[in-house]
């Protein structure tokens, strides 16, 4: 792992793996498999708990800001697992110097958001450090839910079998993409906006009406690879994917062939990757496509009895290659 943290560390691949398993699992005594949200029983409810911090950069950006981000990504979190996300509290480190207009323009924004989602932000802190102490503004937002003991099961793919689908609900790399025109003050010919999104009506939506939910998880960092290279491990099954039922936006494409990414690796903020039933993944895809939040859906692939562990994409051009973990980080400070 080596003798310092890098920013590779940060990256939602290999080394981020590593480190919360070799230091934070390990000195904490967690129990895995990890999921987006702890699944904690208590006097006869089953709550979903989470946490995340936000450090992007730059603050502002085509889609949102890092106030927007925080609540979608402590929602999504809470969504994914299952559960009716209910409360958030939120932290905010501010740089000395950092103006009050910015500032109302981000907590409004998060107040908004909530109220979007259905949740309450309900408590929180609020620390200023010294000018070069902190790079403007950093949150953190942790959330609570309420889960159902038959949905326990989505944040594990315990139930994930052979022949089961994946479904994506829209274009990828977007976020990502948004950040780095917004941080490097690119110009694009057409605008790249951000995907930042609450996601959990979306969820409630499918949830409530279809009983083959095998697993969902948010595509944020590592994108779709790190998700399904993670999926893979755990639940010791090969995943096929094909490149062409991959949903990505020309100007994304296009701008990841000049930039050198990979539209699959890049950070997304309002995607998530869903398992489902053969006999019922076209109802599920029926009802997310009825969403604006879901009309790009698509089935990108299946579970696969051979290749065990590993994430097999078959090309455009019609092979086949291992679509490896992310080990390294393509672009800092995005979420």
């Amino acid at each position: 792992m080596g003798d310092y943290i890098t920013l590779n560390h940060g990256s939602g691949g290999t080394l981020t793996q590593t480190l919360i398993k070799d230091v934070f699992v390990k000195m904490f005594g967690m129990t895995e498999p990890l999921t987006d949200s702890a699944i904690l029983e208590e006097s006869g409810y089953i709550l979903a708990f989470t946490t995340d911090s936000y450090v992007v950069n730059p603050l502002f950006f085509p889609g949102g800001n890092i106030g927007k981000l925080a609540v979608c990504g402590t929602v999504n979190d809470l969504a994914v697992s299952g559960a009716t996300p209910l409360h958030i509290a939120a932290s905010f480190i501010i740089e000395e110097g950092f103006p009050f207009s910015d500032l109302e323009i981000i907590v409004r924004s998060m107040a908004e958001e909530a109220f979007h989602a259905g949740v309450k932000i309900v408590t929180g802190d609020t620390k200023v450090v010294e000018k070069g102490k902190c790079d403007k503004m950093f949150i953190t937002t942790s959330g609570t839910g309420i889960l159902r003991k038959d949905l326990v099961h989505i944040s594990t793919g315990a139930r994930i079998r052979p022949g089961d689908k994946l479904i994506i609900n829209g274009s990828l790399g977007n976020h990502t993409i948004a950040v780095l025109g917004a941080r490097n003050q690119l110009s694009f010919n057409t605008t790249v906006a951000s995907d930042c999104a609450s996601l959990n009506h979306l969820i409630s939506s499918f949830l409530e009406q279809c009983c083959e939910i095998r697993f969902i998880r948010d595509l944020t960092r590592g994108g779709l690879t790190a998700v399904l290279n993670e999926l893979a491990q755990i639940i010791k099954s090969g995943i096929l994917i094909h490149e062409d039922l991959i949903p990505v936006d020309e100007p994304v494409r296009g701008l990841c062939e000049i930039l050198g990414f990979d539209p699959l690796y890049l950070a997304n903020e309002g995607k998530i990757l869903i398992v489902a039933g053969k006999t019922e993944y076209q109802k599920i895809l029926d009802i997310l496509r009825s969403n604006p939040l879901g009309e790009n859906s698509s089935v990108i692939g299946e579970f696969i009895s051979e290749n065990t562990g590993s994430v097999i994409l078959e090309t455009s051009a019609g092979g086949r290659r291992i679509l490896e973990n992310p080990s390294g980080i393509q672009l800092p400070r995005i979420c």
